[in-house]
């Protein structure tokens, strides 16, 4: 009888508890998203109907599966269009149409809204508070590739790393990198001049790999006091997480898919302890060592060390963060590098005028910040590439408590995307030649280059813009400068221009030169 009765009892609570889970389930992927999306519709902003569970992912799968195309190249010239958006997103060219600038999506149960007006990017970049900041999606979703480093946090954890990071990449001490920095492109230069001796005078070389080794030097020699041979191994790790992660980067917001034991998965499960445990070997190294060091990874263990956390959140805050150093510094430099070469080739006139400027203010000494400084048109090149193949498709934000934006209540736990792609070539706010490479238009600074300067975010915005971006500015310079004072650029017949989106806009089969040095 007791049995009968426990039973009973068990059979009860089992049944509350599952009623219990299916409600939470229902209201997080059914009522809370019809709550959000009434909300916005009252407010003008509509979008295409979800799917249960799914949201629009399938749409948004199927619409990029089908523009999975490459431009052919000629004999004589590649095609080269700077309007590939609607290839990368092209579903979104296509609720642009419908909806407008401003309309919202679904990623799962995350509710999006799609930000390309000029007005509305405006408030978005002025909004300092603490209670809009990095999506969630970042910090979960995407912690494998990120842990809980300075990236993806928020709050006092973000202000505590900010105050820790910022310092060693403010402008006075990237100036003290600039032998360093040119140190490593001239290994880059060397590399380049044996191929084309070895190929009797003009070589077709892919790029992009040489360029990431540079960049990769950099930041090892830089913020972690070592040459890239040491620390190769995790950046093609992380490298290769990368990718990995890339694959399901539409899937966040649909609960469960991550822990799944699929063969991506189980890769980036495998990944990320081998990462760990490279660098959990390099602080190791560092620590027993008897030099003194003052360079980034110093700062960051001496912060984990100040820092009010157990030995296990120490090891992390450390691991992360290193992760985040790494990822973020090496690959975009690189790209950016390997687009403003493409473009330069693809474009001898504006070649010969940075290569005139270099030779007459730096020639082939080591320059100063001074002489960094005035190269204008060095600097309008880079300024030009970053706005026609920005890092990221988007900059993402996410209301973490219900807040205004330009009279627009946004519900708690709402995302809204700046799509940086698409403000940076939008005709009404750059011209008519807003597809085009012209570095003119930056002749008298960002303000005048467009109607709206905060349309313009290759580095992000408020508080939130990138540290680093002292450092990029210093590599792209010193690197075009040393590349274009010994070499002539000419695009090779081997070169299909097709960017694609993974985590950065970046060439989905490399970028070929014919390098000739002058």
């Amino acid at each position: 009888m007791e049995t009968q009765i426990m039973m009973k009892i068990f059979v009860s609570v089992a049944v509350v508890g599952a009623l219990g889970w299916l409600v939470r389930l229902y209201n997080a992927l059914v009522k809370k998203p019809q709550s959000v999306r009434a909300q916005l519709a009252k407010q003008g902003i509509s979008g295409p109907p979800p799917t249960f569970i799914l949201g629009n992912i399938l749409e948004i799968r199927k619409a990029r599966s089908g523009s999975d195309k490459a431009e052919t190249p000629t004999a004589d010239q590649p095609q080269i269009s700077h309007d590939y958006d609607g290839n990368i997103m092209p579903v979104f060219d296509t609720w642009r149409q419908k909806y407008g600038k401003l309309f919202t999506f679904s990623l799962g149960n995350k509710q999006i809204v799609h930000v390309t007006r000029p007005d509305v990017v405006k408030e978005i970049t002025r909004i300092t508070s603490m209670d809009f900041g990095r999506p969630s999606y970042h910090r979960k979703e995407l912690a494998p590739l990120f842990g809980g480093g300075i990236l993806p946090s928020n709050g006092p954890l973000w202000q505590y790393q900010k105050k820790i990071l910022a310092p060693e990449l403010h402008m006075d001490k990237v100036k003290g990198m600039t032998t360093l920095v040119w140190e490593s492109a001239t290994m880059l230069l060397d590399i380049w001049k044996s191929r084309i001796e070895a190929e009797g005078g003009v070589a077709d070389i892919h790029i992009d790999q040489d360029l990431l080794d540079f960049s990769g030097d950099v930041i090892s020699r830089a913020c972690f006091g070592s040459n890239y041979a040491k620390g190769k191994e995790i950046f093609c790790k992380l490298n290769v997480l990368k990718d990995a992660m890339a694959k399901r980067i539409f899937n966040i917001g649909v609960p469960g898919l991550g822990l799944l034991p699929t063969k991506n998965n189980r890769l980036i499960w495998s990944l990320v302890k081998e990462i760990h445990k490279l660098i959990v070997k390099v602080v190791k190294e560092r620590k027993e060592s008897e030099h003194v060091h003052k360079d980034l990874l110093q700062t960051v263990l001496e912060g984990a060390e100040n820092g009010d956390m157990s030995r296990d959140a120490k090891e992390s805050f450390i691991v992360d963060n290193c992760k985040n150093i790494y990822l973020a510094a090496q690959e975009t430099v690189a790209i950016t590098a390997a687009w403003c070469l493409m473009l330069l080739a693809s474009n001898p006139e504006w070649q010969e005028r940075v290569r005139a400027e270099i030779l007459e203010i730096w020639g082939d000494q080591v320059p100063d910040s001074e002489m960094l400084r005035k190269a204008k048109l060095t600097t309008m090149v880079i300024q030009e590439t970053l706005r026609l193949y920005p890092p990221g498709i988007a900059l993402s934000r996410e209301a973490l408590k219900d807040v205004n934006i330009g009279g627009i209540d946004v519900p708690q736990g709402v995302n809204l995307w700046t799509m940086v792609m698409k403000l940076h070539t939008d005709p009404e706010t750059w011209g008519p030649d807003s597809f085009s490479f012209n570095p003119e238009r930056f002749a008298n600074g960002i303000s005048a280059a467009c109607k709206v300067p905060q349309s313009y975010l290759p580095f992000g915005f408020g508080p939130r813009v990138c540290l680093g971006q002292n450092l990029a500015m210093l590599e792209l310079k010193i690197t075009l400068g040393l590349v274009l004072s010994n070499f002539s650029l000419s695009i090779s017949p081997k070169y299909v221009h097709s960017p694609v989106m993974k985590f950065v806009i970046e060439p989905k089969h490399g970028i070929n030169l014919l390098i000739k040095k002058l």
